[in-house]
């Protein structure tokens, strides 16, 4: 069914892939234009790239509810891919006078904030915005879908899920632990795909939907292995204990404490993928098996 989608981050990391995957499925894509976008010409140029590609431009702003509200009237779906997760408070007041969305995806796209109530601090602060976001959405009454995609691989698979790292090395890597729990990784591309599947699927209305391609739940150490045969060479190893990477901790300001906190729940504690989906959740790729997803050996073979 075609829909009228509102993309709210559209030049963004994920953002600018939602843009391309709504209209290649005919979606009338709207993508809101920052009046304060300044004079980033990259930006600028990607919007005009959509607009050459049949996207419409809104004019809106965060800082003025009414050009949100109008930006909302104009579409069934609202999608925000934005970093500033609280800002988006401003958004679910617009949807809800607006009146007429039929679905809104809020900026989720990671970890399921609902199973982290006991992550780290400073990491948890993210997913405690998300949980407020949420908590806003499901008081207003509006029809929702929460994508967890889990880990984008071109910011873990890439370095091989070391921090500060987006190349593989060829010579050395630091294991996590023992390098053994596992993970979930996700092409980008793949996760706006499934995304823009899910927005008029009744299956998915109100729940999280869960990207949890299964030959991509995959461990540190495999995907070392993975990329190991590749370039038909064993990396020298090491390791980095639970108690070494509490010490690193220490000594970082609190950004990068964050940072290493996620790292840390996901490849010491596994939380990415030591559960079973919840009975009011779904799995993307058992919804739909005709995307045919990106293992990640394929996405390795970029960095040949």
């Amino acid at each position: 069914m075609k829909l009228k989608v509102l993309i709210i981050g559209g030049t963004g990391f994920i953002g600018k892939r939602l843009v391309k995957a709504s209209l290649e499925h005919n979606h009338e894509t709207y993508i809101l234009q920052r009046p304060d976008m300044g004079v980033d010409i990259g930006k600028v140029q990607m919007l005009l790239s959509f607009k050459k590609q049949g996207a419409r431009l809104v004019v809106g702003s965060f800082n003025d509810h009414h050009s949100l509200v109008e930006a909302v009237k104009l579409v069934d779906v609202v999608i925000c891919a934005t970093s500033r997760i609280l800002l988006q408070l401003k958004l679910v007041d617009a949807i809800k006078e607006a009146g007429n969305v039929k679905r809104f995806l809020p900026s989720e796209f990671g970890t399921n904030p609902a199973r982290m109530a006991d992550a780290l601090e400073p990491g948890r602060v993210i997913f405690d915005d998300k949980m407020v976001v949420r908590k806003a959405i499901e008081d207003a009454g509006i029809p929702f879908t929460y994508v967890s995609a889990n880990c984008f691989a071109g910011i873990f698979v890439g370095g091989l899920c070391q921090i500060g790292h987006l190349l593989p090395s060829r010579d050395s890597v630091v294991l996590f632990g023992d390098g053994n729990q596992k993970s979930v990784f996700v092409d980008e591309d793949d996760v706006a795909a499934y995304t823009i599947k899910t927005i008029d699927d009744p299956r998915t209305l109100n729940k999280t939907i869960y990207l949890r391609p299964p030959e991509n739940i995959l461990s540190q150490r495999e995907v070392v292995e993975i990329w190991e045969k590749l370039i038909g060479k064993e990396l020298k190893k090491s390791c980095l204990s639970e108690q070494e990477i509490f010490e690193i901790m220490k000594e970082k300001d609190l950004e990068e404490r964050g940072i290493w906190a996620h790292f840390y729940h996901f490849f010491y504690e596994g939380c990415l993928a030591n559960f079973e989906i919840e009975d009011d959740a779904e799995e993307a790729s058992v919804l739909y098996p005709d995307i045919k997803y990106t293992k990640m050996e394929d996405y390795l073979k970029q960095y040949l």
